[in-house]
């Protein structure tokens, strides 16, 4: 079911598991099979769900030197597929989705001449993708048909009583470390502000900062006990981006019930609309990239400015966001708590009620809203196409 090797009550409480990053699709699969609104009748879905598993498709072929024709096959096979089917022909997809379980970037390969060379697959490139919702662990701030929703974390509850026991735990929590950071260099990313961020943790005030530095030969970061034992020490968690704007150790973070400091809007703000508050100060630090590059912003001077109160405040909005960034336990049944699971169906539905509701009385020709895709990331996350104080974190796409 995605969740990984069961770790017992290691952490003092069940429902820990070794789950892997990329393990979204396994686990969204096996919550929706219980889902309690199934019909068998097409005629009467509000949406339809294509358990295809996207991402782990394509990590099959992303290293060991495999061709695009290879790395498409099974994007073009669902593709053919899904137009073939009689559901499709009611909305033309656009009441179908399905959730690929790796960042957006794995599938959206622009070039087909580079051969071998070129990254990942064209799955959300296909125009018959294009009409469908796709959940990603990270989306494309200027693609207007993927919505990210969480990356899995170790923690699926089993029940309301496992998540509030849990919170409360961090609410009790005693946290010595100003600020911490997991991660590793990106020596070879000309634009990566790691290097930045990993001197300003070792030059700190004593104390002030702790580093759990991610090496491929230490496997440190590998371990969920390492990894909450820092968070769950910490009162600030950085979160910079590494191979791509967004991390799941943020998840991890909120988990541990550490306060996320991001370092472009892109990380959060604009990815997981259905997840973190619209109000991203109530729970996070926004210290931008640039100012970083240019050593203009000293990480702890920022952070101990900040006041005790405000800091408890922030730390109690970020406990209260953990049910909505875990996947709970497939097997099981919450009861009053909605997880990222059932905020992901919700905002599908909304999503596709809303085309429905257009599409029925005939209000566009081609059913999509009309804007620059460019500025989907604004739409998404604003409802407003206005200048906005964050248009140059966003002022090109990437080619």
């Amino acid at each position: 079911m995605g969740m990984g090797h069961d770790l017992g009550d290691s952490f003092h409480e069940k429902g820990w598991f070794s789950t892997n990053q990329f393990s979204l699709e396994p686990l969204f699969h096996a919550r929706i099979r219980r889902y309690k609104c199934l019909t068998n009748d097409s005629s009467e879905a509000s949406a339809v769900f294509l358990p295809y598993y996207a991402g782990l498709d394509v990590g099959r072929y992303l290293w060991g030197g495999f061709n695009v024709s290879v790395r498409d096959s099974g994007a073009l096979d669902l593709a053919k597929w899904v137009k073939e089917r009689p559901e499709w022909a009611v909305m033309g997809g656009r009441d179908h989705f399905v959730v690929a379980g790796r960042i957006t970037w794995d599938f959206r390969r622009l070039d087909d001449d580079n051969g071998e060379s070129s990254w990942g697959n064209k799955l959300m490139l296909l125009p018959e993708v294009r009409n469908i919702t796709v959940l990603t662990i990270e989306s494309s701030p200027w693609s207007k048909n993927d919505i990210a929703i969480p990356y899995p974390s170790y923690f699926h509850p089993s029940n309301d009583r496992q998540v509030t026991r849990w919170q409360d735990t961090m609410r009790r929590q005693r946290r010595r470390t100003l600020f911490s950071f997991a991660g590793g260099p990106r020596p070879n990313m000309e634009e990566s502000i790691r290097g930045q961020i990993i001197r300003q943790c070792l030059g700190s005030t004593k104390g002030k900062c702790k580093l759990l530095e991610c090496k491929p030969e230490n496997k440190k970061c590998d371990n969920p006990f390492n990894l909450m034992k820092l968070f769950q020490n910490s009162i600030f968690c950085l979160e910079p981006p590494g191979d791509s704007f967004t991390r799941r150790s943020t998840f991890d973070a909120i988990l541990a019930g550490c306060i996320p400091v991001f370092f472009t809007p892109a990380s959060a703000y604009v990815q997981y609309i259905w997840n973190l508050p619209r109000n991203h100060t109530s729970y996070s630090v926004l210290i931008p990239e640039d100012d970083v590059k240019e050593n203009k912003a000293n990480i702890e001077k920022i952070l101990s400015q900040i006041s005790k109160s405000r800091v408890a405040e922030m730390r109690e909005e970020v406990i209260r966001m953990i049910p909505k960034v875990v996947y709970a336990d497939p097997r099981e049944k919450m009861e009053k708590i909605k997880d990222a699971f059932d905020l992901a169906i919700e905002g599908v539905l909304d999503k596709v009620g809303k085309v429905r509701k257009e599409m029925s009385e005939g209000k566009k020709k081609d059913w999509s809203v009309d804007f620059d895709e460019e500025n989907s990331w604004k739409y998404y996350t604003f409802g407003s196409l206005e200048k906005h104080e964050w248009d140059h974190f966003f002022r090109r796409s990437p080619n």
